[in-house]
C-alpha cells in the first residue's frame, strides 16, 4: 500500500492494518491518528518513538498476538500470515534445533509467564535458540525491556513491508 492510500484510510480500516503491526491499542490509536504522514521516513520515526515507552502491559496486550517460535501460525488473518512469513527461517531447521528451541519455550514460559518473542526475521534458527537461552537468565526487568524492544522490531519491520512511499525517491518500498 502506498503512503498516500494509508492516510486516507478510513479508521477502521487504517487501526486493522496497524494492529497487525503491533496489538498494542495505544499505539494502534496514536499510529492512526496522527496521519497524515509527509514520508515513510516520518511514520517510521513516528512509530519508533511511540514504542519506546512500551512496558510490561503493552507487551501482554501484544503478545495475544503471537505465536510461539517454531510454532506454524494458525489461521488466515493477517497477523498469522506475518508470522509465518517472519518464521519462514524455521521451515528447514534442524529437528534437534526445533526440539530445543520447543524445550526452551516452554521454559520461558514457566520463568517468565509469557510466550518468548523474538523478531525471527533475519535470523536463523540457531541464532533464535542462542537468544532463548541467553535471554532466559535475563531479570525480569530485563527481559520486559528486551521483548519490548523486539516487540518494537517487529512493529516497524510489518510497518515497512505494509506501507510505501510514493513520488519522487521515496517511492520504493522500504527495506
Amino acid at each position: 500500500m502506498h503512503l498516500d492510500d494509508f492516510n486516507t484510510l478510513d479508521e477502521p480500516t487504517a487501526r486493522d492494518l496497524v494492529r497487525v503491526w503491533a496489538a498494542v491499542p495505544s499505539w494502534v490509536d496514536d499510529i492512526v491518528a496522527s496521519r497524515p504522514y509527509a514520508s515513510i521516513d516520518m511514520l517510521t520515526a513516528h512509530a519508533a518513538e511511540q514504542a519506546k515507552g512500551w512496558g510490561a502491559a503493552e507487551l501482554a496486550e501484544a503478545l495475544s498476538q503471537h505465536p510461539r517460535i517454531g510454532e506454524k501460525p494458525e489461521g488466515a488473518n493477517a497477523e498469522a500470515a506475518a508470522s509465518r512469513r517472519e518464521q519462514s527461517g524455521m521451515t528447514d531447521a534442524d529437528p534437534a534445533v526445533v526440539a530445543a528451541i520447543a524445550a526452551g519455550n516452554t521454559d520461558y514460559e514457566k520463568r517468565f509467564g509469557r510466550v518468548f518473542l523474538i523478531r525471527a526475521a533475519g535470523r536463523t534458527p540457531d541464532q533464535i535458540l542462542a537468544e532463548l537461552q541467553r535471554r532466559l537468565s535475563n531479570d525480569d526487568e530485563t527481559e520486559t525491556a528486551e521483548a519490548c524492544t523486539q516487540l518494537a522490531e517487529i512493529a516497524l519491520l510489518r510497518l515497512r513491508g505494509a506501507v510505501v512511499g510514493s513520488g519522487g525517491t521515496n517511492g520504493k518500498p522500504v527495506s
